[in-house]
């Protein structure tokens, strides 16, 4: 009976001291690609999300309502797939009982994790997507990147004036919500511009394929002043490098999704001289900016791209938005809506990707710049341009 009452004890000691550390914890998910076709974007996040944690807890943990609370990360590898990002929102819903989701950083994971979210009840923040569709008609989902719409024109004036382009291709990946969209809004607005027909070739791919000789053929035999290219990193590699082997010597013109620390380990040579818009620009930063970009590269050893830099700011709108909202009272519904209602009610945010303010689809209005990238392989800027 004393050995019964003796291990009851025990027991009860340890089941109350979990108790009491889980109350004092804040649980935030990260829906992320830690494996498939873009780890480094996954990693980014992790490492930028690490840091940021390690910062607060050291200090005790994070301050809402004059008590702290540890940070508890939970990172879930969505591998890169719609279906798998779905899959990662619902365990850290459900399983996990995360208060907010950051991530998925892909349009084509953050539109179909968007809706589990926003059907959830589950505020959720994307650092990278710049599809409309991740946040639209969705309260409960946000972003700390630029969008498409806006991405789009900013790509066609800055090669209409540096290439003094007439003639315009396209090649992107039909199967990704980000690529399509992107292209689509690209094309509308150069023709806007340049008039009906001037892109000459829109040509596409499926986001497995390794072999784009045909598609690039087409276009180099359509003559175009450039080629815009609104794919990801590990795709715009295999790209470029095929397009020289097919002797194409003209410029390239890319995207947000180019702004990978990998790219340059893929690309080498063949992307040097070459243009993309992106949310920020690591060689030169001045200020908070700097200081991330130095902590991180002394930390991790490679300088952080824009998916690094985007997390850092979109973990802390998560935490800005749990400590504006005053308190944690234990109820996860309950304590969801009122940091959803809080990031709702942020109007201005300074972040180390810019200054931000939100409209009311959750979406920041916010600068982009272009960047070209050097001999050395950094990214440059060039321009920036805002709304």
């Amino acid at each position: 009976m004393k050995k019964f009452l003796a291990g009851l004890l025990t027991f009860l000691f340890v089941f109350s001291t979990m108790v009491a550390f889980a109350a004092d914890t804040i649980k935030i998910g990260f829906n992320i690609p830690l494996t498939g076709d873009i780890p480094k974007v996954g990693e980014a996040s992790k490492f930028a999300a690490e840091m940021l944690k390690e910062d607060i807890n050291s200090k005790g943990g994070l301050e809402v309502g004059g008590k702290k609370y540890k940070l508890e990360f939970i990172y879930e590898d969505n591998e890169s797939k719609a279906e798998s990002a779905v899959s990662a929102a619902l365990k850290l819903i459900e399983r996990d009982q995360v208060l907010a989701i950051i991530g998925p950083n892909s349009s084509k994971q953050a539109v179909p994790a968007g809706q589990v979210c926003n059907d959830n009840r589950t505020p959720m923040i994307s650092p990278w997507s710049t599809n409309p569709d991740t946040t639209k008609d969705r309260p409960w989902v946000f972003r700390a990147a630029f969008l498409d719409p806006f991405q789009g024109p900013v790509a066609v004036n800055f090669a209409s004036k540096t290439f003094k382009a007439k003639k315009a291709a396209v090649l992107f990946a039909l199967d990704n919500d980000y690529s399509k969209g992107l292209a689509e809004i690209f094309k509308s607005e150069w023709e806007k511009k340049h008039g009906p027909g001037t892109v000459v070739a829109f040509e596409t791919y499926a986001s497995k394929d390794q072999d784009f000789s045909a598609q690039l053929t087409k276009i180099i035999a359509a003559k175009p002043d450039f080629i815009f290219l609104p794919d990801n990193y590990n795709e715009v590699a295999l790209i470029v490098k095929q397009a020289h082997d097919l002797g194409w010597n003209g410029p390239f013109m890319g995207s947000d999704a180019w702004g990978s620390a990998e790219l340059m380990n893929l690309c080498g040579n063949d992307c040097v001289g070459h243009y993309f818009s992106t949310h920020y620009a690591a060689a030169g930063a001045t200020g908070a900016t700097k200081e991330f970009i130095d902590r991180y590269t002394a930390k991790y050893g490679y300088v952080p791209d824009d998916v690094a830099a985007l997390t850092w700011d979109a973990t802390r709108l998560v935490l800005q938005a749990i400590q504006d909202a005053g308190k944690i009272t234990g109820n996860v519904r309950k304590d969801r809506k009122a940091i959803r209602d809080a990031l709702a009610n942020i109007k201005e945010f300074k972040g180390i990707t810019g200054t931000m303010k939100f409209d009311e689809q959750g979406d920041p209005i916010k600068c982009a710049v272009v960047v070209r990238i050097s001999e050395k392989g950094e990214f440059l800027f060039t321009e920036s341009v805002c709304p």
